[in-house]
């Protein structure tokens, strides 16, 4: 696990580091030491804790004009014994909400695994969002099929032409490009 790194080739874009607005702004990242784990696996230290024992996450993209953030995630997404959407929602998302963020991009290629719970921490989020939307990129088949059992899909939009979105080849604009006007056609007007 200690080999998964957080995609670093957006930070002449965006570092959550340098953006005062930003929950880890004036963090110092020591890649000398690995001193996060998952389980006892050993993490790349350029991941952030939230609050979370098993999932970590990296902000690798915000644009406060347009209201969009680009959110990359690690680990095992445990709400039934860690509640991370608890986590995510009180220490992640209700942050940037204040900041006017109302649409939300999730990338989850290194989500190893789901464990449900209820649904309602998504449900305050949808509301929350208003205009806009939450949307989870590259999610492995798996998951997608075990948060749709929790009817996360209510609320979340993954699968379909948003399992396929190669973003490492694109700029962060471009990505929330693509997946705006997949919302587009996606939203009822």
């Amino acid at each position: 696990m200690h080999q998964i790194e957080p995609y670093s080739r957006w930070l002449k874009f965006y570092d959550s580091a340098e953006d005062p607005n930003s929950p880890f702004f004036g963090k110092e990242y020591n890649y000398d030491l690995y001193s996060e784990n998952i389980y006892g696996y050993y993490i790349d230290p350029g991941w952030d804790f939230f609050g979370s024992e098993t999932l970590y996450l990296k902000v690798l993209y915000v644009n406060y004009h347009e209201g969009y953030i680009i959110i990359e995630f690690l680990g095992e997404w445990n709400d039934a014994l860690n509640n991370d959407i608890m986590h995510l929602k009180r220490n992640i998302i209700e942050h940037f909400l204040g900041l006017g963020i109302t649409r939300f991009i999730l990338i989850g290629e290194n989500i190893l695994n789901f464990h449900g719970s209820d649904d309602c921490y998504y449900e305050e989020w949808f509301e929350e969002v208003e205009d806009g939307w939450i949307v989870a990129l590259n999610f492995r088949d798996f998951i997608e099929s075990e948060m749709a059992v929790y009817a996360i899909d209510q609320y979340v939009n993954f699968g379909g032409q948003l399992q396929m979105i190669n973003w490492r080849t694109m700029t962060p604009m471009v990505v929330f490009e693509i997946v705006n006007n997949l919302m587009q056609r996606r939203l009822p007007a």
